[in-house]
């Protein structure tokens, strides 16, 4: 059930890819929803995560 699940967030995300929408936010979602039975999916979501951080860096606060 959770792959099915997981899986038609994933499709729907690719979807969204191509068309108007947050695919950027539903992919991880589909992965994160797979990764509760799957290592696989872990791992994929991982190296997602990673890639963001290197994309989009952590802020930090200025300092007084």
């Amino acid at each position: 059930m959770i792959a099915v699940i997981g899986g038609s967030v994933i499709v729907i995300g690719v979807i969204l890819f191509f068309t108007p929408g947050p695919a950027i936010l539903v992919i991880p979602l589909g992965l994160s929803i797979l990764a509760t039975e799957f290592l696989w999916a872990g791992r994929l979501l991982s190296n997602v995560k990673d890639g963001a951080r290197v994309i989009m860096p952590a802020r930090r606060s200025p300092e007084a």
